[in-house]
């Protein structure tokens, strides 16, 4: 069930929370999405000083990155296992005054850092497609509750794709819109200048919906935008006669997969049916094969000046040992898993004085160079599109994958254009890939989330994948 058809339904709220929450206990067998389970009675109670909200009686599930008072949130770290928050995330309060009813935390990749959810200190979270499969990261947890038909809306973040990869892997929509259109307050943060919050939902026009109710200014967070904030809901009617759609040629090319490719044609003939003038453009290929290599090192130098508190001192579960440099070398040795080690030895290098110039300073002006190519594209067209990932989920076991091939550096990686220009992108089903659901990602320019949605509107109708089901 969407959110526009739960709001139709206002005499059965208690009803549905508690039985959205009966699916996530359930599920959580085979799933192993949820970290943390919550109580909605309190939130229940309160509801009619809500009424009215976009979101009245709709339950949510929350990413465990997002602060939530008293209720545990451990960003499925071992170093976090302990931490409960004494405030609410910014969007938190927003939901909640909309009207969400939150039942559980949805596990993620540890600390963010990670695109396929088996990190997480809890194991990994499962395919509802294919419980052999993944379920994408770094926000998994929420996506496959999501797909599972748990809950019509759940949080995520998105720092390289962590929302839009999982929304294709598990066949629903992923949204990650402007940097700054959404508040970072309370949020555990990975990679400060490439964090979004976004959300995936059944529908565009329950992004559409989630969206109006999530954006706007936050004085907590002072690299939230001031711009103002549309009728997102009113902007979404699918009509993109004249719109022209660029075709990233690089990616095309990349992808030898036919089941992919036959959907994503399927749906750019489907958008020329309806008016779009669709076009294949070429990017500069180096930059596109630097997006990965510039993005590890500008997303774990930061990472490890995040994270620099969890020492088990000032922050963090703390192991007993003998002196204050033990204290931390234990907490941080037994608190991390070994993905995060690794990519703290790699921030930690990139920010050594004699390494910045030649490292982490080089990757960021590559990163202006990608940005500049962006805004060339954008320029002239109104989104950009390509396959959100090469094929389905792949299994939970598989280590077949050539991370230095063209396929890899190019067609797995491109939605990271989205972090490093900050604009929108959302990935929307357009078909099935050997049996599992793959998605199609479209980027726009800065803060024309409206546009964006519209276009994704019209690729949902074409495809019919609305509401898309585990088995369709």
């Amino acid at each position: 069930m969407t959110i526009v058809e739960m709001l139709k339904d206002k005499e059965h709220i208690e009803e549905r929370v508690y039985e959205a929450l009966e699916k996530a206990q359930k599920s959580q067998k085979d799933l192993n999405a949820v970290v943390t389970f919550i109580d909605p009675k309190e939130q229940l109670e309160h509801l009619d000083e809500v009424k009215g909200g976009l979101l009245e009686g709709v339950p949510v599930i929350l990413k465990d990155n997002v602060s939530t008072k008293g209720i545990k949130t451990t960003a499925s770290s071992k170093i976090l296992e302990n931490y409960v928050p004494v405030y609410d995330a910014t969007i938190v309060k927003k939901m909640r005054d909309a009207g969400a009813i939150f039942i559980a935390k949805s596990s993620m990749d540890e600390l963010a850092m990670g695109g396929t959810n088996l990190t997480a200190a809890t194991g990994p979270v499962r395919n509802p497609h294919n419980l052999e499969c993944m379920s994408g990261g770094s926000s998994g947890g929420s996506a496959a509750l999501v797909a599972a038909g748990v809950v019509p809306m759940a949080i995520g973040s998105d720092t390289g794709d962590s929302i839009r990869k999982p929304a294709s892997y598990c066949g629903v929509v992923g949204l990650k819109p402007t940097y700054g259109r959404i508040s970072r307050y309370g949020i555990i943060p990975y990679s400060s200048s490439l964090d979004h919050v976004g959300c995936f939902t059944r529908s565009v026009k329950d992004a559409a919906i989630a969206l109006e109710v999530l954006a706007g200014r936050d004085d907590f967070d002072m690299t939230s935008s001031f711009e103002p904030v549309e009728h997102y809901i009113d902007a979404v009617k699918g009509d993109v006669a004249g719109k022209k759609v660029a075709v990233l040629k690089n990616v095309i090319d990349a992808i030898d997969n036919e089941a992919t490719m036959q959907c994503f044609n399927d749906v750019l003939d489907g958008l020329r049916t309806k008016g779009a003038v669709v076009e294949v453009v070429e990017m500069n290929e180096a930059l596109l094969k630097a997006l990965l290599p510039a993005y590890y090192l500008i997303a774990n130098c930061e990472a490890t000046a995040n994270h620099s508190n969890l020492d088990g001192i000032r922050f963090g579960n703390r192991k007993d040992a003998e002196s204050s440099e033990e204290i931390m070398i234990k907490s941080r040795t037994e608190g991390f898993g070994p993905l995060i080690r690794k990519r703290f030895v790699i921030g930690s290098y990139g920010l050594f004085v004699e390494n910045q110039e030649k490292l982490f300073r080089q990757a960021q002006r590559v990163r202006r160079l990608i940005v500049e190519e962006v805004n060339r594209v954008l320029s002239e067209y109104d989104v950009f599109v390509a396959p959100a990932s090469v094929s389905g989920a792949p299994k939970l076991d598989d280590a077949s994958r050539d991370q230095l091939s063209d396929t890899y550096l190019v067609a797995e990686n491109h939605m990271i254009l989205g972090n490093f220009t900050g604009y929108p992108s959302i990935t929307v089903p357009m078909g099935l890939s050997d049996g599992m659901p793959v998605g199609i990602c479209l980027t726009g320019s800065a803060f024309k989330e409206g546009e964006l949605l519209n276009i994704a509107q019209a690729v949902e109708d074409v495809t019919g994948l609305c509401d898309m089901k585990v088995g369709d």
